[in-house]
C-alpha cells in the first residue's frame, strides 16, 4: 500500500478500537477501488485521487475523489456524488445512517463490504470522469 507517512500517522492516533480496525479496512478497500495512494486532506480526512468543482457562485477548488475519516462516533465515508444516486445500493449495504454526501457506518463488520466497494466505486467513477463538476449538497450532475 502506498500510504503517506501523515495518514500512517493520523491513523495510528485512532483510539477507538473499531474505528482503528474499520480504518485499516476503509484503507485498504479504498486504495484497492480507486488505485490512487491514500493522501491527508486536511487534518482528519483520509483521501484518494481528486477533482475539480465549480460553485455556481464562481467559488471552485479540489477536494478528494473518495474519502473517509473514522470519526468518534462512526467512520464517515464522504461520496461527494451524494447518496441520492445510490438508493439500491444504500438499501443492501446494512446498518448506516446518511447526510446529503456522507455515510455514517459503526461497524464494518455489520455491513456488507461488496456493496460498499460498489459505493465507493460508483461515486469516485463519477467524479474521477471529469464531468463532475459539483459538490453533493448542490444536487445532480453538471458540467464543470
Amino acid at each position: 500500500m502506498a500510504v503517506d507517512d501523515d495518514v500512517r500517522a493520523f491513523l495510528d492516533r485512532v483510539q477507538h478500537p473499531v474505528r482503528r480496525r474499520d480504518a485499516d479496512t476503509m484503507l485498504e478497500l479504498m486504495e484497492q477501488v480507486t488505485g490512487q495512494p491514500a493522501r491527508m486532506w486536511g487534518t482528519s480526512i483520509v483521501g484518494f485521487g481528486s477533482y475539480h468543482y465549480h460553485y455556481e457562485s464562481g467559488r471552485e477548488g479540489d477536494a478528494p475523489a473518495a474519502g473517509f475519516s473514522p470519526r468518534r462516533g462512526a467512520t464517515t465515508v464522504y461520496l461527494a456524488d451524494g447518496v441520492g444516486p445510490h438508493p439500491d445500493l444504500l438499501e443492501r449495504l446494512g446498518p448506516h445512517t446518511t447526510g446529503v454526501g456522507c455515510l455514517y457506518l459503526k461497524d464494518l463488520e455489520q455491513v456488507d463490504l461488496g456493496v460498499l466497494e460498489a459505493l465507493v466505486r460508483a461515486s469516485y467513477e463519477t467524479l474521477s470522469a471529469g464531468t463532475y463538476g459539483r459538490r453533493a449538497r448542490e444536487g445532480g450532475e453538471g458540467e464543470a
